[in-house]
């Protein structure tokens, strides 16, 4: 049995992963659940899964889990070191990493350093401390297993393969509810517009990533560290269907590519049970029912978040942070409705442009510029 811990439980990834767990309980242990504010619905998992240990952002919303769990034998714990606690439980085989933002990178490192293999979701984690990650990850024997669906998808495309074979990775993006349309008409979007996702169901933030591509563009920089590519072997293509989730091309010619239904269900449980494949209760494929699978070059003159990742992977150090946090700032004002939906890749590129590169920054450094990315955008908004 599989011992697993989840950050961010009450998020679309913890919920999901949740799922997996529950119709494979005898396969699956929840040692440790996390989330942000959602105390009703962790108390409601914490009395499914039993896990041993389970933590909260705020002290307050820990204190009120803690008298609704009177009851229950289990530790919990808030604030960033009881996420750290988690990361080094005991008898945990693995960290589901589910939480949005650079809060994921310390527990994800803690977690790889006391021996954990890492079902990687979140993003942020890689762009910010890839190359601490990585080495580290290599160093300690620990699997990092990616959740993401395109990430997924190209690990499934290089299984038995040689890496050293590969030409190119085909990294496809849906094009996110906006795809097609001009600067001029982006300008009028609102945030009900842009959480429209054609074909996924993410939560907030990732959704308005989705619909800049900035999305696509932190997937790109996870990509370079995960695969070990340069940024030049890494092509974005659209694909309006969300089918082919990714694929990769090698030094022949021949182009292996990973295909399903959009749906997250998959790549999770492909990386809960790695190496091996269990049946998905889910809606299979029907390539009959899809009929057509298109293709289009990114736009990257109307949406430049994209342009911009590859400008901040290319230069590293201390550039993805920036790009990270900008973007992170900046789709928090828009949601709360207090910028424009064009104004999220302008404050990107301004903060870049006023950085100071640092160049191989450790934790502590990476940190200190995600702060001074958010007191930079306070001073331009």
């Amino acid at each position: 049995m599989k011992s697993i811990g989840i950050l961010g439980s009450t998020g679309s990834i913890g919920t999901q992963t949740l799922e997996i767990a529950r119709n494979y309980h005898d396969e699956i242990q929840v040692a440790a659940l996390a989330a942000g504010t959602n105390v009703t619905l962790l108390e409601q998992q914490i009395r499914e899964f039993k896990p041993r240990m389970a933590a909260l952002w705020s002290e307050d919303s820990a204190r009120d889990l803690r008298d609704r769990i009177r009851d229950l034998d289990v530790k919990v714990v808030s604030g960033m070191d009881g996420l750290l606690e988690i990361a080094a439980l005991e008898g945990m085989d693995a960290l589901v990493t589910a939480i949005v933002g650079m809060i994921g990178v310390r527990p994800t490192l803690t977690a790889i350093e006391h021996g954990k293999d890492i079902l990687l979701a979140n993003k942020e984690t890689l762009v910010t401390a890839g190359h601490i990650l990585m080495p580290l990850a290599k160093e300690k024997g620990v699997k990092i297993l990616p959740v993401d669906s395109e990430h997924s998808a190209i690990f499934q495309s290089m299984n038995g393969e040689k890496r050293s074979r590969v030409k190119k990775i085909l990294l496809t993006a849906s094009g996110g509810p906006f795809r097609g349309k001009t600067r001029s008409e982006l300008a009028g979007m609102t945030v009900e517009d842009a959480l429209k996702h054609p074909n996924w169901s993410m939560g907030r933030k990732i959704t308005v990533d989705s619909s800049t591509l900035v999305n696509k563009g932190l997937e790109v920089m996870e990509a370079k560290w995960l695969f070990d590519v340069d940024l030049d072997r890494i092509q974005v293509i659209v694909h309006p269907q969300s089918i082919i989730h990714s694929a990769v091309e090698y030094e022949d010619g021949a182009v292996i590519a990973q295909l399903g239904v959009p749906d997250m269900k998959l790549p999770i449980q492909y990386a809960l049970f790695y190496p091996d494949r269990y049946p998905m209760q889910q809606k299979e494929l029907d390539l009959f029912e899809v009929g057509t699978l298109t293709f289009e070059k990114p736009d990257t003159d109307t949406f430049t978040g994209l342009k911009l990742a590859f400008d901040a992977a290319a230069k590293g150090g201390s550039m993805p942070t920036v790009y990270n946090a900008a973007n992170e700032k900046a789709v928090s004002l828009f949601l709360d409705r207090k910028i424009g939906f064009l104004q999220i890749p302008e404050l990107i590129e301004e903060c870049m442009n006023r950085h100071k590169l640092i160049g191989n920054p450790d934790i502590d450094q990476i940190l200190a510029t995600e702060a001074e990315v958010y007191e930079m955008i306070g001073q331009l908004v």
